[in-house]
């Protein structure tokens, strides 16, 4: 990238594409779950492709996110690790990509194609982010149904 590209990209956009930390395991996930839920004040909830949120989640939003959330992953990732979350800080998150089991493509980047994550939870407001991929009807309806629109 060069230095005139990186200098027109918003702060959200350098958080976005920026280091962040894989959650192997579903032990780490509840580790990561925990902190969050002990600092629910604060945090938008992002589904891409869906119009980003003007507000934070309230502390219940947020919870029934984080419950809900941890239901689907779990069922829809059928493997025995997690490996499809990832946090810009594990002990202390303020940005947390969350990849669909359904649309994982290269979610570290390796391919040179970027998989946008399926939903973000950022201490920052999101920026509108349009994603390609289809959505079944179905996630469209448990995500609105989620968070009340």
């Amino acid at each position: 990238m060069t230095q005139s590209s990186a200098s027109t990209r918003s702060d959200f956009q350098m958080r976005l594409h920026g280091r962040f930390s894989n959650v192997l395991t579903w032990d780490q996930l509840a580790a990561l779950w925990s902190v969050v839920r002990s600092r629910a004040e604060g945090w938008y909830i992002y589904a891409i492709g869906e119009a980003p949120p003007n507000e934070p989640a309230t502390p219940a939003v947020l919870d029934r996110f984080v419950l809900e959330m941890d239901v689907l992953l779990r069922r829809e990732h059928r493997e025995d690790y997690c490996g499809i979350v990832y946090a810009d800080d594990r002990s202390e998150p303020t940005f947390i990509k969350i990849f669909d089991p359904h649309n994982l493509g290269s979610s570290c980047g390796s391919s040179g194609a970027i998989t946008l994550p399926g939903w973000l939870l950022t201490r920052m407001p999101p920026e509108p982010l349009q994603d390609t991929r289809l959505l079944p009807e179905s996630r469209k309806r448990w995500w609105r149904s989620l968070i009340g629109r």
